[in-house]
């Protein structure tokens, strides 16, 4: 087992760097959008991915100390509470995407599948129990993640468009 408690190490060392730098690129696109809705949904991304990292800093320490793998309790919302934010800020249509905001967020959902795909690799090499509960867990709230990036993308490109699709508007000719 030591040479696997070394490779889970080493992977979760990865996954907290993967985390810290995600809340930095976070929060920085959090400063430069140019629209408050952006602002909050890019700071509650850099919140979850901070989250992310606490859990698996307690993991690191758990195995370290040989403890084993603690119990963790990741449920996804699919994205549910990013989304809400999101929902209500959709009321402001006078949203209007700088190129460098629509780069940033096509960053992001790189970024999210990325992390989704490591998180992938490291569930089907898990050797602790929990760990790949753990590791799909993780894999939902970062689809989820891409999910809503990917929806407020397709809002900044075109928000007439966007509510259109979103919304289904009809003419009932009644």
């Amino acid at each position: 087992m030591p040479a696997e408690q070394d490779r889970t190490l080493e992977a979760l060392q990865v996954a907290i760097q993967m985390e810290i730098d995600g809340k930095e690129f976070y929060l920085k696109a959090s400063r430069e959008s140019g629209n408050e809705m952006g602002k909050k949904l890019l700071a509650s991304l850099a919140a979850e991915e901070d989250l992310h990292r606490q859990t698996f800093e307690e993991i690191y320490r758990s195995l370290k100390d040989k403890k084993g793998w603690p119990e963790t309790r990741l449920e996804s919302d699919g994205g549910a509470g990013l989304r809400t934010i999101f929902a209500r800020a959709t009321a402001d249509s006078g949203v209007k995407a700088q190129a460098s905001e629509l780069d940033a967020v096509k960053t992001a959902m790189d970024m999210e599948n990325k992390t989704y795909d490591y998180y992938q690799a490291q569930s089907q090499t898990a050797s602790y129990g929990g760990e790949k509960e753990f590791y799909r867990a993780l894999m939902a709230q970062e689809r989820g993640h891409y999910l809503v990036l990917l929806d407020y993308y397709e809002y900044l490109k075109d928000p007439a468009g966007w509510f259109v699709q979103q919304e289904h508007p009809s003419l009932d000719g009644g």
